[in-house]
Order: C-alpha cells, then structure tokens, then sequence
C-alpha cells in the first residue's frame, strides 16, 4: 500500500500512529558535535567569532554546534540568517542553543519573567533552525528546601515547554548544580512537568560523584549530550571512559548529539579537534 493511501486508511479508521517517545528507540545514533562554551574566552574577548565556530566544526568534522549564545552581539536578523546560511552551506546543523534561564524562582512575578526570556530565546533559536534550547534549573534559595525548589521549577517548566512546543523545539533541563546537582532531582523535575517537549541536557561531566550510574539515571529521558573529558567517581575526576558512556546511551536509546564541551586547560582547538576525531572512532566502533 502507498504511504499516502495507508496514512488515509488510518486517519478513516480512527487510528492514531504511535509517536516515538525521549529514549524508547531500540538502537542508540549518536552524531559528534561541539560546544561553544569551550571556546568561552576566545568568544567572550572577540579573538573568535561564531562564524569561526561554523568553520572549525566543518573543518574538524563535527556534525552540529551547540550554539550557547551568551556572547552574540545581537539577535537582529543580520546577526542570525548570516550564521545559518554559512552553516548549512558548511553542512554543521545548529541544533541547540545555551540560554541562561534558571525555572527555579521562588515568586510568580519572578517565574513570569523566565518565561518570557524562554518565550525570546525560542524565536531566536527558531531564527537559527535549532530544534533544542539549552536551560537550567537553578540555584535553591536560601531558606528553601529541595521540596519547594522543585515545585518551582516544575511550575516554570510547564509553561516554557508549552511555549517550546508552539515551535516544535524541545527543551533540555541541565544537569549543572543548585536543584539539578544530582539525577534524581533533575529527573524529578522533568518527569513531575509530564511534557514530551521537556527532556534533561546531560552534562556527563557534572555530577560532582558516582557519574555513570547517574548518567544511568538520567539517560532515558536526555534530549542532548555533553561530552566532557573527566567526570567524578569517588568524588575524584577521572578519564572518561567513552565505550562505557556510549553504552549506556545506546541501552537507553538515545538518537542525538554528543556536544563536546571542553572546560580543560590545553588550548580548546587542539583539544577539541582531538576529541571530535576520538568520539567519531567510538562512533564508529559501536
């Protein structure tokens, strides 16, 4: 039966088609890519540009960018069609964006105000063709216990993935400190904000202990990874183990990117050139 003629079956029938779902794929896909917050200095003091990102990534053969955007001089559409020209002339996807807003807020006018910074930063990621937007939990406030802190970010979550899926962009909630220092709150949240556009921005590297079961944790519900070159066992750094984490993706069905976020000393173009090359040869090993 032509494609065209089953979907009218379907729809005739009352049916609907199933909808893949965060990490019910039976086989993991992984595509390497870099993160603009390595090269935080270079951006910040203007010795690189995110035109120069575009280049490295196609040079070095990176797939996408995690474009955090912390350093755009503007969000004016000669800032943003520009960089999305040259990147999809580069063939690198600008998947995702890195916005700095924190859902727990512990008033209503202060949650308001998040939202509307989601609410911007989603036109600009829709401006620059990126299907994910990057954000955080937060800080607990002084005084606060990690009950209310994650009735806050629920509360603030819900409505920003509404908003995301006007768009049909998904967000990703970081693991990175304050309510999201460890999985179990982090997957709190996003479980308890029940939206298929709500997922986790899993930072391998940033659970300060016991990295690869939390990662565990948090694997089946990850919308985009960050590849570091350490995470924390025994409350010690350590070389990542790149089979081991690309199993346990794999096992949870994760399809997406792993962004290389290198927060090391060497100069971040050598480092992140070798790490590209060295997750591509992973890649192709599993």
């Amino acid at each position: 039966m032509k494609r065209r003629s089953f979907i009218g079956t379907v729809a005739a029938a009352g049916l609907v088609l199933p909808r893949p779902t965060i990490g019910n794929e039976s086989k993991g896909r992984f595509r390497p890519a870099i993160c603009a917050y390595s090269f935080r200095d270079q951006l910040k003091a203007g010795s690189m540009t995110y035109a120069d990102l575009i280049r490295m990534a196609a040079d070095v053969g990176a797939d996408g960018i995690d474009f955090t955007v912390y350093w755009l001089p503007d969000t004016s559409d000669q800032t943003l069609y520009p960089l999305k020209k040259q990147a999809y002339r580069s063939s690198v996807a600008i998947y995702t964006i890195g916005i700095d807003a924190k859902m727990v807020r512990p008033t209503p006018e202060l949650r308001s105000a998040e939202i509307e910074k989601v609410r911007k930063w989603l036109g600009v990621a829709e401006k620059l063709g990126a299907s994910h937007v990057r954000i955080f939990g937060g800080a607990i406030p002084k005084g606060a216990s990690q009950e209310q802190a994650v009735g806050w970010a629920v509360e603030t979550l819900m409505p920003c993935a509404d908003e995301a899926a006007k768009k049909g962009i998904t967000l990703g909630v970081e693991d990175d400190g304050g309510i999201t220092t460890n999985a179990d709150r982090t997957v709190e949240i996003v479980k308890k904000t029940g939206s298929p556009w709500a997922g986790i921005n899993l930072d391998i590297g940033n659970f300060p202990d016991d990295a690869y079961t939390q990662i565990e944790m948090c694997a089946p519900y990850a919308t985009n990874v960050h590849f570091k070159s350490e995470v924390h066992v025994g409350h010690k750094a350590q070389p990542t183990d790149i089979p081991r984490i690309l199993k346990i993706l794999g096992n949870a069905g994760y399809r997406g990117y792993l962004a290389i976020e290198y927060e090391g000393k060497d100069d971040p173009r050598a480092a992140v050139t070798k790490w590209v090359s060295m997750l591509r040869d992973a890649i192709g090993k599993v």
